[in-house]
């Protein structure tokens, strides 16, 4: 069987030979056996069950988060001359039957299909019917209800386990913390697997991140043409609004730069998407609605131009970039609005209040991971409980140290304004107290008779803005987010 692998790895997919736990993955399913795998984004998780289902008897069952990366793995699979298909919405009902036909017959070696499918009753009496090789789930994070991506409908998945207790099952994932990991392997009853753990460092990609001053988009174009001129990138925006301004806004300057979003009617979603993989230079601007399962191994950069929610979705995204291991970038911008945006979604979302302190607890590493003046690798490495022994060289803070200075008096002074102020104010009117502005409203609250009125005049409001939120970052303050974004002692 071995052999077999390794001749379906050279003449089908053309490599040479298999990379890392590749090889070993692969042998425990074709040996019958299940599995869970976490490998780096670009890692080449894919051919861990693809390359068992063709060797195995039957047809690969793999189950897919979305449309569209179906419809990529599909594609590719069959210009290798591989016989895949995919079961979703997009098919009308007589190419529903053809596949499902197909599928009863065993004249499939895989097929995708999405988890709400899978789990109706129907489609499990079909798979009764089918020869089957496997079962790989993946994108498993979305299991997990601590996770960032959570799918209810993925939590049924453990029936395959109770339907089909024979069948080798495999989860695979690139982002999940080690309560992520606890949860898929509890919920998709996978305590009997083995566990395969690839290194979660892309050294090839150098990161960077500073805050933005107001001038983020000029920041943005002079980094894409003196870095990545003519090269594939990716730029994340938080909104669907800001998206359409940037794409526009990056043509204007003459990038091939094309806006993708869930506002977008799907025939332009899926004309911008077929650009970005198939032609030079493209620039795809997006809200995180892009991306997931894009196989385009030679982005050159991923740009955020606002703070992503968690480290996951941090660390998913920036791993699009540089999948064909040369150098590349990840460049991100951030302010402190965009925490109180995602705090005020947060706040706003049908989620329960388990699942906020989650959230408010992902955002919070997120900050503080933006704000660290050490090695940012190491520190993205050990939140996924990996090591890194020295400081990596190829990030903002290894190449040009963060000149840092002791502000335990400016922390006191900035402390002491929220107190005295009862807890009930924003940064911006914070800052107006310390630095003493002869403001109206000040005089209306009786504020410029406190001792800390005009106490914080050797800063800036610049400056300022950058103690708050460093004290934010070290959870030494919270934001109030159901109130107008006032600051609160923790």
């Amino acid at each position: 069987m071995e052999d077999k692998a390794l001749h379906i790895l050279n003449s089908t997919f053309g490599y040479s030979e298999f990379r890392d736990q590749q090889q070993a993955i692969i042998e425990q399913l074709i040996d019958g056996r299940d599995a869970v795998v976490l490998m780096p984004t670009g890692g080449g998780k894919s051919l861990c069950y693809q390359i068992p289902a063709m060797a195995r008897a039957g047809v690969g069952i793999i189950v897919s988060p979305l449309i569209a990366l179906m419809q990529d793995q599909v594609a590719a699979l069959k210009q290798l001359g591989v016989s895949a298909a995919f079961l979703n919405s997009t098919l009308d009902a007589a190419s529903a039957r053809e596949v499902e036909q197909q599928l009863l017959c065993g004249e499939l070696d895989m097929l995708y299909v999405a988890p709400e499918r899978l789990t109706t009753e129907r489609f499990l009496n079909l798979l009764e019917r089918a020869p089957i090789a496997l079962f790989a789930i993946d994108e498993a994070h979305c299991v997990s209800q601590w996770g960032h991506d959570f799918r209810p409908e993925y939590i049924q998945l453990s029936i395959l386990h109770e339907r089909f207790p024979a069948i080798p099952r495999i989860a695979l994932t690139a982002t999940a913390d080690a309560p992520t990991r606890k949860e898929i392997i509890h919920r998709l009853a996978l305590e009997n697997a083995e566990l395969f753990v690839s290194g979660f460092d892309r050294p090839n990609i150098r990161y960077s991140i500073s805050q933005n001053q107001g001038n983020a988009k000029e920041q943005l174009l002079r980094f894409i043409l003196n870095e990545h001129e003519n090269e594939a990138g990716i730029v994340y925006c938080l909104s669907r609004k800001k998206v359409e301004q940037i794409a526009a806004w990056l043509s204007s300057k003459g990038l091939n730069a094309l806006p993708y979003h869930a506002g977008l009617s799907a025939p332009i979603r899926q004309q911008h998407q077929s650009r970005f993989l198939s032609e030079d230079g493209v620039i795809i601007v997006a809200t995180i609605a892009f991306g997931m399962g894009i196989d385009k191994p030679d982005v050159r950069c991923v740009a955020h131009l606002n703070l992503p929610k968690s480290i996951e979705t941090y660390y998913q995204e920036t791993g699009r970039a540089g999948r064909d291991g040369l150098p590349s970038d990840a460049w991100m911008m951030y302010g402190l609005q965009d925490v109180i945006m995602l705090k005020q979604m947060m706040e706003t979302s049908d989620a329960d209040e388990a699942h906020k302190r989650v959230e408010r607890h992902k955002l919070q590493s997120m900050l503080g991971f933006s704000e660290l003046t050490t090695c940012r690798r190491q520190a993205l490495l050990k939140y996924f409980d990996d090591h890194l022994e020295q400081p990596c060289g190829n990030c903002d803070t290894c190449l040009v140290p963060v000149e840092t200075w002791d502000a335990t008096v400016v922390a006191q002074k900035a402390l002491s304004c929220v107190y005295k102020t009862n807890q009930r104010f924003g940064v911006t009117y914070l800052i107006d107290v310390l630095l003493g502005k002869d403001m109206a409203r000040i005089k209306q609250f009786g504020h410029d008779r406190l001792s800390v009125y005009g106490i914080g005049k050797e800063l800036d409001a610049k400056q300022w803005n950058s103690v708050y939120r460093q004290l934010i970052a070290r959870n030494l303050l919270s934001v109030d987010v159901e109130g107008h974004g006032n600051l609160r002692l923790t």
